[in-house]
């Protein structure tokens, strides 16, 4: 027996609801590979899911959680073997197939990373989803080339962003970390961001399509009217990597400053991303990224706790990552 978060619906127009549950691993959906799960943790998708909001949730029952770091403890997949500690970010878990917010996981060998060495797993946690997504936007800024000048990150205190900003900041970037919780600037300037700007002129609609050039290169995981506005202030040649849709799905913009600055919109998928690309960013998350700045934007609950994240995540009240000891 196990205990596993589980999302019910018991009909197409009603609510969802959330509950911890004793299940077997009877329960477990098809995969080659089962793990002991350690950490997951709530992203802004769990906290949706957690929360019975629709749109994540595929399938019901399910077990959300989008992020897990286990052991594998039985495995018919000759690529893994029992004991590998392994990382699982995307592929549809948490949202079509069984996810992390229980102690055991039934899986696809395809998914799974292997824990780096010299990677602790609560911190393999920390990063989740969140921080595999900001390295993958820091990769793609990487290899369209960023300009000197300020780079910078929407949404600086969410999970992206937070990472984002270290990741960032300490490979000698100057960043600018905006926020709509200036009670966070001691918070991200600990992280390194060399300023703290508020979010709301950038989030407000009708911008102008060009405006002053700012920006050599920014990481957005909020999208809308805050994304348009960033393309109409990077400078030319700039790139802006995309990643999220905080503030919404909407992009309202004009192709100016693609045809006239050569702005680059670099779209990020952490869902998808190949296992090659995975394998690169959690590399570079495991040298380049202080444990100790990890450390300080992290925050640990228990199994049970993690509904009541979700509350927060979704209002915008959590700051940095939330990692879940399932085993709590």
């Amino acid at each position: 027996m196990f205990r596993a978060l589980r999302v019910e619906n018991s009909a197409p127009d009603a609510a969802a609801k959330v509950s911890l549950r004793e299940l077997d691993d009877s329960d477990l959906p098809p995969g080659r590979v089962t793990l002991d799960v350690e950490y997951s943790g709530v992203n802004f998708k769990d906290g949706l899911a957690l929360a019975g909001r629709p749109g994540v949730v595929k399938q019901y029952p399910l077990t959300p959680g989008i992020d897990l770091v286990g052991i594998v403890a039985a495995s018919d997949d000759d690529r893994w073997g029992v004991g590998d500690g392994v990382i699982l970010t995307g592929w549809g878990v948490g949202e079509r197939h069984d996810g992390g917010l229980a102690e055991r996981a039934r899986v696809d060998g395809d998914w799974l990373v292997a824990l780096p060495e010299g990677l602790e797993p609560r911190h393999a946690a920390a990063i989740g989803t969140a921080g595999f997504t900001a390295m993958l936007s820091v990769l793609a800024l990487e290899r369209h080339g960023i300009g000197d000048g300020d780079v910078l990150v929407t949404g600086a205190a969410g999970g992206v962003g937070s990472i984002a900003v270290a990741l960032l900041a300490g490979s000698g970037r100057r960043v600018v970390a905006s926020t709509g919780r200036r009670s966070e600037s001691a918070f991200l300037e600990s992280l390194g961001a060399a300023e703290v700007v508020d979010r709301g002129p950038l989030g407000e609609a009708g911008g102008r399509p060009l405006q002053s050039q700012r920006w050599a290169a920014a990481v957005d995981p909020v999208g809308s009217h805050t994304l348009a506005n960033v393309l109409a202030q990077v400078r030319y040649g700039g790139a802006v990597a995309a990643s999220g849709l905080a503030q919404g799905a909407d992009l309202v913009t004009t192709v100016m400053p693609f045809i006239l600055r050569g702005v680059s919109l670099l779209g990020i998928n952490s869902v998808e991303a190949p296992s090659s690309l995975r394998e690169e960013a959690w590399a570079r998350l495991t040298s380049d990224l202080d444990r100790e700045l990890l450390d300080s934007l992290t925050t640990t609950v228990a199994l049970a706790d993690a509904p009541s994240v979700a509350r927060d995540i979704l209002a915008g009240g959590v700051r940095g990552r939330t990692v879940v000891d399932v085993r709590a």
